[in-house]
C-alpha cells in the first residue's frame, strides 16, 4: 500500500510505502529517516536487504515526495467539480401524530458533510433533542433529521424555536422555523385521519 498527503498551505508532503503479510504489517518506508522499518522479527532481512540498496530507497522517495504529489493533485484537478459539488437540501416539519415530536427533516443534499439542530432564541438546543444520522439516499444524495419534543414547548413559544441545517461549503444556513402551519402529518386538525389531503372517514 504507497500514497501521499499533500498540504496545499505549507507545501509539505508526507508519503507511505508499506508492505503486508497474512493480513499483518510486514514492513514500511520511513520517508524522514530514509530507512524502512521491520514491525516483526521476520521482516529484519528484508529491512536490511532494502536499506543496503541506496538506489531503490531513492526511488521510493522521489516516488512519494514527486511523482505521487503530481498525480494527486492531477486527479484532484480532474475531478474537482464533483468533489466540489454542492447540492441543497428540501427541508421538512413532519409530525406522526399530535403527540409525536417534530422532526426537521432534510433530504436530497450533498456531500454528507452536514450538521443539523434546533435552537431557541438563536442558541443551540441539546435538551429535547434527538438527532439522527445521516442516510444516503438511492440517488447518491443523503438525508437526515433531528427531533424537537413539543412536551416542554409553550404554544406561544413556537415562533422562538427554528431548526438549522449546515452543508459543508455552503456559507448560508437553510433555517426553517417551527411553524404549526407547515407541520406536514398524515393527520388533521379535527383527528380525522387523512392521506394526500383527502379525508377518510
Amino acid at each position: 500500500m504507497y500514497g501521499c498527503e499533500c498540504d496545499d498551505e505549507t507545501g509539505e508532503v508526507s508519503g507511505y510505502r508499506q508492505f503486508g503479510y497474512d493480513g499483518e504489517d510486514f514492513i514500511s518506508f520511513d520517508l524522514k529517516r530514509e530507512t524502512w522499518i521491520a514491525p516483526t522479527p521476520q521482516a529484519v532481512i528484508t529491512k536490511n536487504n532494502l536499506d543496503h540498496d541506496k538506489a531503490w530507497t531513492k526511488r521510493t522517495k522521489i516516488y512519494l515526495t514527486k511523482v505521487f504529489p503530481e498525480w494527486l493533485k492531477k486527479h484532484v484537478d480532474y475531478g474537482r467539480s464533483s468533489l466540489m459539488r454542492t447540492v441543497l437540501p428540501s427541508v421538512s416539519l413532519l409530525q406522526k401524530t399530535p403527540s409525536s415530536p417534530v422532526s426537521c427533516h432534510a433530504t436530497s443534499f450533498y456531500p454528507n458533510r452536514a450538521e443539523m439542530f434546533w435552537r431557541k432564541d438563536g442558541e443551540e438546543l441539546h435538551e429535547d433533542v434527538d438527532k439522527g444520522e445521516i442516510l444516503p439516499n438511492n440517488d447518491g444524495t443523503f438525508q437526515m433529521s433531528v427531533d424537537l419534543k413539543l412536551s416542554s414547548v409553550k404554544p406561544e413559544d413556537w415562533s422562538r424555536y427554528d431548526c438549522v441545517f449546515q452543508l459543508s461549503g455552503v456559507k448560508e444556513d437553510i433555517v426553517t422555523r417551527l411553524d404549526k402551519s407547515v407541520i406536514r402529518t398524515n393527520w388533521d386538525k379535527t383527528g380525522i385521519r387523512g392521506g394526500g389531503g383527502k379525508k377518510h372517514l
